[in-house]
């Protein structure tokens, strides 16, 4: 019978699969580098960096921002992050430039950590970079008491692999997954996208800010004069010393002139101009959010 035939074939590739896990577990360690990189709030850092308080690391290889494949990829990942952090050190490497990184970013509500490899050699000589172009994929790291740098794994990614639910999931439908093509938005319908930034205004700034780390449970990102960014189940928050105490959402837009125009004629007003892409909105109901213009 054919389900037998299922069931047996099922099995065979579960063995199969533990087969390959043992076979690269004994594939001996790679001592690499210590390379050095931008994050996507526009520091330096370093491979080492990348490891936190752990002594295992995953690098995630994205294309950047132009593969919806490769996006698609990470927005899953970023659903199961909270779970892979809990085992090791998690990355996204991703080509962009910091700024495009960070801002497309917030359009997918991504909350893991995440790396520009535009300026170093590292894609390329972990081998997911071919003729100058990235590969998708992943690779694993350890260090040692040393702090020196082992390349333990790596494995591509591409549709029907291991690491994106959505291909076994399509190939249960009478359909299938062959003809499925990701999309780039995450709502199609509108050409605003609510990132997960908030920013919120607040008196007694340094109590605010202590208050939000020690009794809440925030986690303290980056600190700045008169603001402090905190991560919080995957939203970030810019507590700021502002006593007006005002709340601000926040939107991406794709053209920064055509939508400032719209909202304009709708009765919203510009409270503060950022830069020539970005300002401060309240809208006739109450609503206050920051516009801005993904970088491209």
């Amino acid at each position: 019978m054919i389900e037998k035939e299922i069931e047996e074939l099922e099995q065979e590739l579960l063995e199969k699969k533990k087969h390959l896990t043992a076979l690269k577990q004994s594939v001996p360690k790679k001592l690499v580098q210590n390379y050095t990189f931008i994050s996507s709030n526009g520091e330096k850092t370093s491979l080492l960096e990348c490891f936190k308080d752990q002594d295992e690391l995953i690098v995630v290889h994205n294309m950047g921002k132009g593969c919806s494949y490769c996006t698609m990829w990470a927005d899953g990942l970023n659903g199961i992050y909270h779970y892979l952090a809990d085992k090791a050190a998690f990355v996204l490497s991703s080509p962009d430039s910091p700024d495009v990184l960070s801002d497309f970013a917030a359009e997918r509500k991504w909350t893991f950590p995440m790396i520009s490899t535009k300026e170093s050699t590292f894609k390329k000589d972990i081998g997911f970079e071919s003729d100058g172009k990235p590969i998708p994929g992943v690779s694993t790291f350890t260090k040692d008491e040393r702090d020196h740098i082992y390349l333990h794994a790596s494995a591509p990614f591409g549709p029907g692999d291991d690491f994106c639910a959505v291909w076994p999931l399509f190939d249960l439908l009478p359909s299938g997954s062959q003809s499925y093509r990701p999309k780039k938005k995450i709502n199609e319908k509108s050409p605003y996208q609510l990132t997960n930034n908030i920013a919120i205004g607040v008196k007694n700034y340094q109590e605010a800010a202590k208050f939000y780390e020690e009794v809440i449970g925030m986690e303290k990102v980056q600190t700045l004069d008169n603001e402090t960014l905190f991560s919080f189940n995957g939203t970030f928050f810019y507590i700021e010393d502002q006593p007006q105490q005002q709340t601000f959402f926040e939107l991406a837009v794709h053209d920064f002139e055509q939508a400032k125009e719209e909202l304009l004629e709708k009765g919203c007003q510009i409270t503060k101009e950022i830069h020539e892409k970005s300002c401060m909105i309240a809208d006739p109901f109450g609503m206050k959010f920051h516009l801005f213009e993904s970088a491209q």
